[in-house]
């Protein structure tokens, strides 16, 4: 060591890179490695990456933050990508919509199994029913999902005059039928009833979608007359045959149809708050002008009846919720069912799934009609076919709507309109529309050029020949 030099540069001086310790750590972690190769470290500074470098003494490392926040970022690009499949609407109608069918049924067996029996019938009475409407509406969700839409157009024009003969039929005395102090039911023989206003929901939906998609084809849109004329008159045309036998629930459910379908033609502001205003001023003079419908009204939000019995059914419907705490009594545990409340298994069956099944069976419920109202959205606004955007369009808002009024009447948020909870009530003449307008959905959903290609795809035939075909391409050296 030279003479002069001080002890501060000696501090500084590095040993050569043959004279590196072999008594410390550093030996034993690189006793393993080839004589002539640097350390990790240095190899990777020499090769232009990064160092990692610890840290600092006191200072808290922030890799697992950051891998946290990647993860999470990581996990939202995955369900947004699964979200962008091409056959991820399909799959969410399909699977959605068959859930809440199959909820339905256990559902409407357990709530109608003491009303059957107050009736002198068997307690399976109402499911059998039940069961037997579902199957066909099965068939008939099957044979819409595979119609093509040339087909459900020409469907529009016979549908809607059946339904409206069926809607007139029902005021004829000596046929109609009247249930609950409304007449809106055909007597078909046996125990079996209809009710043709459920019909001209669906029949609404076809035509004003094919009427929109003719008018638009044509650029008629643009003019205000053209846009409401012949929607909105055939529209109030279905709706006072509707008010006729007094179901206003029907009626507001029909009015939210006619309201998306103008939504979804691109109505100005100041037209559609007309149109709003108007059928606003007459439902509240229809509300108005009759007791039963007023009282209704009054029991928003009431936690227990009056001294008179009013509100019996509005307060017995939070007991029911109230009782069924985090995760139920149990399937078939249900004690409002037992009397206390009326219509157990039609407009309050949601009641009883929040008594049996709690707080996860009424939040599952809700789930699925959101993800079935979501996937309905995505098929009318991913499509180019006006008719398609329409139909799909008014089946998504029937469904939603329907289902949030008859959910916010059970909670006490909303009047009782006396609606029932879309594919899940009891009711073949409410199933049936539903499910046929469910294959709506779906058939929309595989006519998308994208769905098409994927479908085909997943056809056993289609990816042999794909598998084949990669297998000819690779060279003999290729394993």
């Amino acid at each position: 060591m030279p003479a002069d030099e001080s002890p501060a540069v000696r501090g500084t001086r590095r040993a050569p890179a043959d004279a590196v310790r072999t008594d410390g750590p550093l030996a034993a972690a690189g006793a393993g490695r080839a004589p002539g190769t640097a350390p990790r470290g240095r190899a990777a500074a020499g090769s232009g990456r990064a160092v990692p470098r610890a840290a600092p003494a006191g200072r808290p490392s922030r890799t697992p933050a950051r891998s946290g926040g990647r993860g999470g970022r990581r996990l939202f690009e995955q369900a947004r990508r699964a979200w962008d499949r091409p056959l991820t609407a399909y799959y969410v109608i399909l699977g959605s919509s068959l859930l809440i069918t199959v909820l339905g049924l256990v559902m409407v067996y357990s709530a109608s199994m003491i009303k059957a029996l107050e009736l002198d019938k068997p307690s399976t009475w109402f499911f059998r029913k039940q069961f037997l409407a579902a199957v066909i509406g099965g068939v008939l969700m099957l044979i819409a999902a595979r119609m093509p839409a040339k087909l459900h157009r020409a469907l529009a024009y016979p549908l809607l005059l059946g339904a409206v003969f069926l809607m007139i039929l029902v005021q004829v005395p000596g046929i109609g039928m009247s249930v609950n102090g409304n007449r809106n039911w055909l007597y078909l023989g046996g125990p079996f009833q209809l009710q043709p206003s459920e019909f001209g929901k669906l029949a609404l939906i076809l035509w004003g979608a094919d009427l929109l998609a003719r008018k638009q084809d044509k650029r008629l849109l643009t003019q205000w007359k053209h846009m409401l004329v012949p929607l909105v008159p055939v529209a109030f045309m279905l709706l006072g045959l509707i008010m006729l036998g007094g179901d206003m629930g029907t009626a507001i459910i029909l009015t939210a149809i006619l309201f998306g379908l103008l939504w979804l033609a691109g109505a100005p502001t100041r037209l559609f708050a007309g149109v709003l205003a108007f059928a606003g001023a007459i439902g509240f003079l229809l509300i108005k002008t009759n007791p039963n419908r007023m009282s209704r009204l009054a029991c928003m939000g009431v936690s227990e009846p009056d001294a008179s019995g009013g509100c019996w059914q509005a307060a017995h419907g939070i007991y029911a919720l109230a009782s069924g705490g985090w995760f139920g009594s149990g399937l078939g545990a249900s004690v409002e069912k037992w009397g206390q409340l009326p219509e157990p298994h039609t407009d309050f069956i949601f009641a009883i799934t929040g008594e049996e099944l709690g707080l996860a069976g009424t939040l599952s419920v809700l789930a699925l009609f959101a993800a079935l109202g979501y996937a309905g959205i995505r098929v009318a606004g991913r499509t180019e076919d006006p008719f398609v955007r329409y139909a799909a369009g008014g089946v998504t808002t029937w469904i939603t709507a329907q289902a949030v009024i008859n959910i916010g009447a059970v909670l006490g948020l909303l009047p009782i309109a006396g609606v029932p909870l879309p594919l899940f009530s009891y009711g073949g003449s409410a199933l049936l529309p539903a499910m046929f307008a469910v294959g709506l959905l779906i058939a929309f959903a595989r006519e998308d050029p994208a769905a098409k290609t994927a479908l085909a795809m997943r056809k056993p035939g289609v990816r042999w020949k794909t598998m084949r075909r990669r297998v000819t391409k690779r060279t003999s050296g290729e394993r």
